[in-house]
C-alpha cells in the first residue's frame, strides 16, 4: 500500500514542480507590479440626531448633483429644542437690555421716599429715646423701657443708611461688569441656538459634492444610532488604483510616479501617477500571497487614473498596476 501511494503522488509533485517553475521564469521577465482594487473616493453622511428616516429620495448607484436632498429624518423634536433655544436668547437679550437702560426714574424716586419715611422714623425714635433717658436716670421708668427705645433708635438709624445705600446704587446706575456678564449670556445663548440651527439644517442630508449614491444602509421608517452613516457617495472625476506593493520593490516607488494600470476585463493599460504610499507595512491581502511573496512585507499606496474615459469604471474591479522606471 504505502509503494501504490508513492507512486501516485509522484506524478502530482512534478506537475506542481513544473508549474511553480513556470511561474517563476514568467514573473522574472515581468516589470515591478502590485495588485489591488479600484476605487473610488468615499464621502460618508453621518445621522447628526437620533431620528426616524421619514423620505429617502435617491436610489443606490444614482448619480446626483451638489445640494440634492438625499435623505430627510424628522425634525419635530429638533424644531421644539431650537424654539425654545432662541426663545432662552430672546429672553437674555432683554436682560441685557434692562441692565444698558438703568434703573428707572420710578424706582429711583421710589427710593427717595423709602429714605425720607426711614429718616422721619429714626427722627421719632432718636426724639423718644432723648426724652425717656432723663426719666430713667431719675428712675421713673423701668431700665427696660430706655434700653427698648435706645435699640429702637439705633434700629432706625440703620434703616435709614439701608435707604441712602439702595438710593445710592440707583443713582449710580449699572454697574458694567454686570452688563458684561449679561452680553455673556446673551452670547451663550445666542450659540446654543445658532447650533441647534444647524442640527435642524443637517436633518435634511444633501449631497456635498456631485457623484453616485453607493450605499443607503437604513431604510425608510429606520432609526439610526447619532454617526451612523446614512448614506455613501462615491465623488471624483476618476476612479484610482488601490494597490498593495511588495517589500523587493518599495524603495523605487515614489509619490508622482508614473504607472501603467491594468483594470480586469479592460483592453490595454491605463495611464496612472502615484499619489500616496504608506511609510508603514500593511498585511499582506490575499490577492498578493504567490510563491516567495506570501512571507513579504506589503504597503499600501493609490495611484491616481490620469487620462483615458474612466468615469464610468465601477469600484471592486481587481487592478495591476507596473511602476515605470524612476529617473530621479
Amino acid at each position: 500500500m504505502n509503494d501504490t501511494t508513492s507512486n501516485s503522488t509522484t506524478p502530482h509533485k512534478a506537475w506542481m514542480a513544473v508549474v511553480c517553475a513556470a511561474l517563476l521564469a514568467g514573473c522574472g521577465n515581468e516589470p515591478p507590479q502590485a495588485l489591488g482594487t479600484l476605487e473610488w473616493d468615499r464621502i460618508a453622511l453621518p445621522a447628526t440626531a437620533p431620528e426616524r428616516i421619514v423620505s429617502i429620495d435617491v436610489r443606490e448607484g444614482q448619480t446626483v448633483k451638489a445640494g440634492t436632498r438625499l435623505v430627510q429624518l424628522e425634525v419635530t423634536r429638533t424644531q421644539a429644542e431650537l424654539t425654545a433655544l432662541q426663545a432662552q436668547a430672546r429672553q437674555a437679550g432683554d436682560v441685557l437690555a434692562e441692565l444698558q437702560a438703568g434703573p428707572r426714574s420710578e424706582d429711583i424716586a421710589q427710593a427717595r421716599a423709602n429714605l425720607a419715611a426711614a429718616q422721619a422714623e429714626a427722627v421719632d425714635a432718636r426724639t423718644f429715646y432723648t426724652r425717656l433717658q432723663p426719666l430713667g436716670r431719675q428712675q421713673l421708668v423701668a431700665a427696660s423701657d430706655v434700653d427698648r427705645a435706645r435699640a429702637a433708635a439705633h434700629n432706625a438709624e440703620a434703616q435709614v443708611r439701608a435707604a441712602q445705600a439702595v438710593l445710592l446704587e440707583l443713582e449710580h446706575g449699572t454697574r458694567i461688569e454686570q452688563i458684561a456678564q449679561g452680553e455673556s449670556a446673551l452670547a451663550a445663548a445666542q450659540a446654543q441656538a445658532a447650533s441647534q440651527q444647524v442640527t435642524l439644517q443637517k436633518l435634511d442630508l444633501v449631497a456635498p459634492r456631485s457623484g453616485v449614491v453607493d450605499s443607503l444602509p437604513y431604510r425608510l421608517g429606520d432609526q439610526a444610532p447619532v454617526g451612523a452613516p446614512l448614506a455613501i457617495m462615491l465623488v471624483g472625476d476618476a476612479p484610482y488604483a488601490r494597490v498593495y506593493v511588495p517589500e523587493p520593490i518599495r524603495a523605487g516607488v515614489r509619490v508622482g510616479q508614473s504607472a501603467r494600470v491594468f483594470v480586469d476585463g479592460r483592453d490595454g493599460p491605463l495611464q496612472g501617477k502615484v499619489r500616496m504610499i504608506r511609510n508603514e507595512a500593511s498585511f499582506t491581502p490575499y490577492y498578493a500571497l504567490i510563491g516567495k511573496d506570501a512571507a513579504r512585507l506589503s504597503y499600501l499606496a493609490e495611484v491616481e487614473l490620469v487620462g483615458g474615459k474612466t468615469a464610468n469604471l465601477p469600484a471592486g474591479l481587481p487592478v495591476r498596476v507596473e511602476f515605470e522606471a524612476d529617473t530621479q
